[in-house]
């Protein structure tokens, strides 16, 4: 004899696997529209300049490995990296060793000034504002003192915006450390550097490695700013891109080889931080 209340329970079960069901098949709907772009780029990259024209577009078309010879002659793909690299990195330290402790000193009532609410406002205005406003008076400035075409015009311009969102980033993570823990360590005889350096880095490590990675990020794929200051020998690969448009026609197999290429050191970064980059982000949007 089969008991009744089987039923229902054999129907929810059934419910709940079905909307699981459908789910999984919205996020991966979703996925493949989000990843078109990316998947459309990779397999123009692998295709004739006669397929790469057609019309209709061809899904498949003949393989080749032409795209990626012509870029590795016939561009300076090797020091279009350098460039990025250096520029990149360069931000990224420089906006962390200045962000990091000022956004912990605007987290703390004990230590920050009377004035941070204007501070506060001033670091956000630099997300507010569009880039190219930034742009007009720096160049002005790079100019009359003969900084175009330096990587340390570039630096600087990025981290007009890196600061900005360095600080907003790691004072959300720095005010869900307990003041108390640093209380302890200087009752124990920490001063106020070691307890910063000792307790609260290595708590706000997952933080900082996310504020890291978007500040990294950003400065390998900024275009704007690399496209004015830059010249022959500080271009970045955003730029190295961009040299495949020209006036009269688009080679999109060394458009597209060169942004494969240039997607790749991004891939396999993200690859060994996934699990610290989602830790950081769940930890800075979670009270408590």
């Amino acid at each position: 004899m089969t008991d009744r209340h089987d039923v229902p329970l054999l129907s929810m079960r059934q419910r709940k696997l079905m909307l699981k069901i459908i789910a999984t098949i919205l996020l991966w709907v979703f996925a493949i529209i989000y990843m078109f772009p990316l998947i459309w780029t990779v397999m123009f990259s692998f295709k004739t300049k006669v397929d790469a024209l057609a019309y209709p577009p061809k899904i498949f078309s003949k393989f080749t490995l032409q795209n990626y010879a012509e870029v590795w002659a016939n561009s300076d793909f090797l020091k279009y990296t350098s460039n990025s690299l250096i520029i990149a990195i360069s931000s990224t330290l420089i906006g962390m060793l200045l962000g990091i402790p000022a956004a912990y000193i605007l987290s703390r009532e004990a230590y920050k000034p009377k004035s941070s609410k204007y501070i506060l406002f001033g670091v956000l205005s630099t997300r507010i504002v569009p880039q190219i406003t930034f742009m007009i008076p720096f160049f002005i400035i790079f100019r009359k003192l003969h900084m175009i075409d330096t990587h340390a015009s570039i630096i600087i311009m990025h981290l007009t915006i890196i600061l900005g969102f360095g600080i907003w980033m790691m004072r959300s993570y720095f005010l869900d450390i307990p003041y108390d823990l640093e209380q302890s360590a200087l009752i124990d005889g920490c001063t106020y550097f070691q307890a910063f350096s000792r307790i609260i880095i290595p708590l706000a490590g997952p933080g900082i490695a996310t504020t890291a990675i978007f500040s990294f990020n950003y400065s390998w794929n900024e275009f704007l700013y690399a496209l004015i200051l830059t010249g022959t020998n500080t271009k970045t690969l955003p730029l190295g891109v961009y040299n495949w448009v020209s006036y009269e026609s688009i080679d999109w197999g060394g458009l597209t080889a060169t942004a494969v290429l240039a997607l790749i050191p991004i891939v396999v970064f993200y690859c060994f931080v996934q699990k610290g980059l989602v830790r950081g982000m769940t930890m800075g949007a979670v009270k408590g």
